[in-house]
């Protein structure tokens, strides 16, 4: 029988790490990263046998029926067969810990057991469709371990982290609410990482607390449906009363000027220090100039030096980069606040953020509505609400009119003219349709109903996302300088 699981909420604490913990600590991340390496390699190799095997390929021809009883035993089997399971992978760990005296005094079996539950996930999700292949760890990016339990190994205990033998001193601030709840919560297991700040590296312990984050009295949360319609920029959403059309991650720096003149140095440092990596410049002309292209890099596999210049520039870039990334999760926390003060009952598009993503890469980077919506799924469903999504397909919001018929226009086309002489903001208009959908069907008789009563408050969303708009450029540069009166045809 499965244990029961608790709601869980994470604490972040730093800690004071002097050079000698930290050499400590690294040469413990090093023996965890390599048995993951290993744990992971070996559950690639028990994977691949197992789809080879005649079981799993029965096992994939049978239909996919809701409980087929006969489909799920054969796929147990097959992972049986090859020991592919997640308590096999732990007791591979321990062997393969044991067999190398040095992992098995720097890592705790606890942990051990926990990096190959790690692996096993890693590689699970190859095996279920959700990823077509598993990383293997790099020093620079194997950032985090954790434990299994709070009684042994990684744990928090006394007000102090402890690793064995390593006692870590926190920095606590008694007047953070936010982690003094977290201290005075139950804690179910402890998590260590290090993250690069300004080119240093700052060492966090992670409470895993049972229970329920604290809740500022600011970002309380109402009940009630709230429709959404997710654009690449921005978020209009309508409530019970309410409505809005927000953008992501506003007044978010995205450095690029910045950011440019830095590759533009660090391109040059890598010119100077490896010449045999590149092709000779070649001359040509523009008009009656004369232009030196610059060589690109040569085919195959050589060994790049990278100058202490090259390293300083590389440090200041990934700083900016992580400015940017912390600004936008700020912003679009906060946008995620505003939206749950009017409901918690979430409804939304289906939309292909990963789409975007290759279509519209940076504005996508800069923005990142794929983070709003996990962060805003999370905080809706754990305040007792809920996070639907419905298909475009079958609804195709943008298109639909009160009247029931569908009619295409362009992205371009800003402004939706409905057949029943409705005028009102596209992105606006289609968040009021989605809180009528019902089993990823429209509602049309509901939204007909409930539109009279909610008009006034929509255009007021319109004018104020105008006015906005006006101010963040000038007034004839601004595609929605008129106010929604103006822009209704006579």
């Amino acid at each position: 029988m499965p244990k029961s699981s608790t709601p869980s909420f994470i604490t972040t604490i730093p800690l004071i790490v002097d050079s000698q913990s930290e050499t400590e600590l690294l040469s413990r991340f090093q023996a965890g990263r390599q048995l993951y390496n290993a744990l992971l390699n070996e559950a690639m190799v028990r994977m691949k046998l197992v789809r080879k095997s005649d079981l799993y390929q029965f096992a994939r021809k049978l239909p996919k029926l809701p409980k087929n009883k006969l489909r799920n035993e054969a796929f147990k089997v097959a992972y049986q067969q090859y020991r592919y399971s997640e308590y096999d992978l732990q007791a591979y760990a321990t062997i393969v810990a044991n067999g190398s005296k040095w992992i098995a005094d720097k890592v705790d079996s606890n942990t051990q057991q926990k990096l190959a539950s790690r692996a096993f996930k890693a590689s699970s999700r190859v095996v279920l469709g959700f990823a077509k292949k598993v990383r293997f760890k790099l020093p620079a990016h194997f950032k985090s371990m954790e434990g299994k339990t709070n009684k042994q190994g990684i744990r928090w205990a006394e007000d102090k982290f402890i690793w064995g033998k390593l006692k870590l001193e926190p920095i606590i601030d008694l007047d953070n609410p936010v982690m003094m709840h977290g201290l005075t919560s139950k804690v179910k297991y402890v998590r260590i990482l290090f993250k690069l700040i300004n080119g240093k590296r700052r060492w966090f312990a992670q409470l895993i607390n049972e229970g329920i984050p604290y809740q500022k009295p600011a970002n309380f949360t109402q009940s009630g449906v709230v429709g959404l319609d997710l654009n690449i920029s921005n978020i209009a959403y309508v409530a019970d009363n309410e409505a809005g059309l927000l953008p992501f991650a506003e007044g978010v720096p995205t450095f690029q000027k910045e950011i440019s003149r830095i590759q533009s140095k660090m391109q040059r440092s890598q010119r100077l220090a490896n010449p045999d990596n590149y092709e000779p410049d070649s001359t040509g002309r523009k008009g009656r100039r004369k232009v030196v292209k610059k060589g690109k890099n040569k085919k195959g596999r050589f060994k790049w030096n990278n100058s202490k210049r090259y390293q300083k520039l590389r440090t200041k870039k990934r700083e900016l980069e992580r400015r940017k990334s912390a600004y936008a999760k700020s912003q679009n926390r906060k946008l995620v606040n505003d939206i749950l003060r009017h409901g918690n009952q979430i409804k939304t598009e289906n939309v292909s953020v990963k789409g975007w993503q290759k279509r519209y890469g940076k504005a996508i980077a800069a923005k990142s509505p794929g983070y709003f919506q996990s962060e805003l799924k999370r905080k809706a469903e754990g305040a007792g609400g809920s996070f639907y999504k419905f298909s475009t397909r079958t609804t195709a919001l943008s298109q639909t009119h009160l009247t029931g018929e569908r009619i295409k226009k362009s992205l371009s086309e800003r402004v939706h003219y409905d057949q029943s002489g409705i005028v009102m903001h596209r992105d606006i208009f289609s968040a009021f349709l989605s809180r009528h959908i019902i089993d990823s069907q429209l509602s049309l008789l509901d939204a007909q109903l409930e539109y009279p009563g909610l008009e006034q408050v929509l255009l007021g969303a319109w004018q104020c996302y105008d006015k906005k708009s006006a101010n963040r450029v000038s007034i004839a540069e601004s595609r929605l300088s008129q106010s929604p009166v103006e822009q209704i045809p006579s």
